[in-house]
Order: C-alpha cells, then sequence, then structure tokens
C-alpha cells in the first residue's frame, strides 16, 4: 500500500504565496514522475507541474515563472512553491506520484486526497 499525504492548502490574498508539500509512504521502490494537478469548481482536473526523477521539470503555461514544483527523493517528497497567487488559481490541489513498489514489477499511479487553496481578498 502506498499513501501520498498534503498539506499547505489554506486561505491567501491575492499576490501571497503558499508552499504545498506532498509526501509517499508505503511500499515504495522508485518514484519516477511525482506532479501537483488542479480542479477547480466545476472544471476539469487539469496538471499543475511535474518533476522526473532526474529533476526534469515541466509547468502548464498559467502558472509559468510563478510556481515552483521541487523533490526531495530521499524523503518521497514533492513541493510546490505557489508565489503571486491569483484568485484564478482557487482549487483543489492534488498530489500524483508514478512509482514501482518493487524492482520488477508495475508501475502505479497514485493520487493525494487534494489540499484547499483558495485566493481572495
Amino acid at each position: 500500500q502506498v499513501q501520498l499525504v498534503e498539506s499547505g492548502g489554506g486561505l491567501v490574498q491575492p499576490g501571497g504565496s503558499l508552499r504545498l508539500s506532498c509526501a509517499a509512504s508505503g511500499s515504495i521502490f522508485s518514484i519516477s514522475i511525482m506532479g501537483w494537478y488542479r480542479q477547480a469548481a466545476g472544471n476539469q482536473r487539469e496538471m499543475v507541474a511535474v518533476i522526473l526523477n532526474s529533476g526534469t521539470t515541466n509547468y502548464a503555461d498559467s502558472v509559468k515563472g510563478r510556481f515552483t514544483i521541487s523533490r526531495d527523493n530521499a524523503k518521497n517528497t514533492v513541493y510546490l512553491q505557489m508565489n503571486s497567487l491569483k484568485p484564478e488559481d482557487t482549487a483543489v490541489y492534488y498530489c500524483n506520484a508514478e512509482l514501482q513498489s518493487a524492482r520488477i514489477g508495475p508501475t502505479t499511479i497514485y493520487w493525494g486526497q487534494g489540499t484547499q487553496v483558495t485566493v481572495s481578498s
């Protein structure tokens, strides 16, 4: 079993900052990709940022220059530093990890439970 536990969401004013964290635990051999997705009310879930175990990153155009994704491979943890937040960043943010539980075995995608980020004055 694998669990992803997110933290760091909350209410922030426009222009403010938040840092999200997501720790993966359980039966983990290797994690190839970790990422953050978000879903605003009435919208589909969308990719925000992803990071490979090599450190290569990819961002949605809407967050480039404002958000930074990073990971600590020793702790199986991914972070999302969000700066210059806008009301349109309001959403539930979900952590995602693509991993293997054994050296030989399938790659499985896991999701966290989500954390609410609200940007409002």
